[in-house]
């Protein structure tokens, strides 16, 4: 299989991955759809609700192949969210599907007391999510909707870093009796090493070491475990652990890894304000675990125009970046 476009990793980057034994996988998206299609084939009850969004959300084959379990309500986000919990209401199975940036911003409100406060469990799906949509600008980058939703009582928020974590997310969501988030970016991304079995609450751990810990969620995974093994040339010893679930988060994975760590990064594609290094500070912090610890994300400005690989190099989001970033947190012990 062909490696990603060097715009997307450096020619060391993929190198690494390479050598990993890494191969290409697709978009999240396409699995996201492959399956709902699965799922929703069995069960004529499980719908999907969208806003005009059935061909970046990857919907076109879902429509062909099952016309009468799609609902396209037009560009009109809240009333997505509204019908969504409507037929939830009434026993469907439903997964809301629209670009993250509108749906966790101009649907906020619903999804509070819509789909949350209510109790109706809708998978809401947000798509293209963090700044998937590159050159298109701050307005169509969603770095604030894990910070938000966060911030409401029941809800889960699942961020898939492959395409192996993106198929098993979606069948949890369909099985849970409560509101969830799905967060799924455009790129296609490297299939990580996988397990024997997976528990989308708890973390994931690619690589163990005993110096040092990267946490990260969703499509900046990738690069933390490239990190982890250039690091490793240099004698430092990486844990690398996928967190897809933000929240709930999983405890004791989490403090497990920071008791046995000098240092611990935590990288995500989203604002550093309310996301998953200061959810991972907050929970370290109160255990009065004291490692060194670094949040690596978008800080609080507006982003840099360019495409998502532009922006990841800009903020230190590679291979590359990110090992640097370790070391200089372990220089400063």
């Amino acid at each position: 299989m062909s490696a990603p476009a060097p715009s997307l990793f450096s020619e060391a980057a993929i190198s690494t991955a390479t050598a990993l034994g890494l191969t290409l996988g697709r978009a999240n998206l396409e699995v996201f759809s492959e399956t709902l299609i699965e799922l929703a084939s069995e069960n004529p009850h499980l719908l999907a609700v969208t806003s005009d969004s059935r061909g970046s959300g990857k919907l076109v084959p879902f429509a062909k192949a099952l016309p009468k379990q799609i609902v396209e309500v037009g560009i009109a986000e809240q009333n997505l969210v509204g019908i969504a919990a409507g037929l939830s209401s009434v026993g469907k199975n439903v997964f809301a599907v629209s670009p993250a940036c509108f749906l966790t911003a101009r649907s906020l409100e619903q999804v509070k007391n819509d789909i949350a406060y209510s109790d109706n469990p809708v998978t809401i799906v947000g798509i293209s999510a963090g700044v998937s949509y590159g050159a298109l600008g701050s307005t169509h980058h969603s770095l604030h909707d894990i910070a938000a939703l966060r911030a409401i009582n029941n809800i889960r928020i699942i961020n898939p870093a492959d395409n192996y974590e993106a198929r098993e997310a979606v069948k949890a969501a369909a099985a849970c009796q409560q509101p969830v988030y799905l967060r799924f970016g455009k790129a296609p991304l490297y299939n990580l090493p996988t397990a024997e079995a997976f528990d989308t609450q708890k973390i994931r751990v690619l690589k163990q070491g005993s110096d040092v810990t990267f946490l990260a969620t969703g499509e900046t995974v990738i690069h933390t475990l490239l990190a982890a093994q250039a690091l490793e040339a240099k004698g430092v010893k990486c844990n690398v652990a996928s967190v897809p679930s933000i929240k709930p988060l999983d405890k004791e994975g989490v403090l497990g890894l920071a008791a046995n760590s000098k240092a611990i990064v935590t990288v995500e594609e989203h604002m550093m304000n309310g996301g998953l290094g200061e959810a991972c500070a907050a929970l370290i912090a109160q255990a009065a675990i004291k490692p060194k610890f670094k949040i690596v994300g978008i800080p609080d400005e507006y982003t840099v125009t360019g495409s998502q690989a532009d922006i990841f190099q800009h903020y230190g989001i590679t291979m590359e970046g990110l090992s640097e970033t370790m070391l200089h947190l372990l220089w400063s012990l």
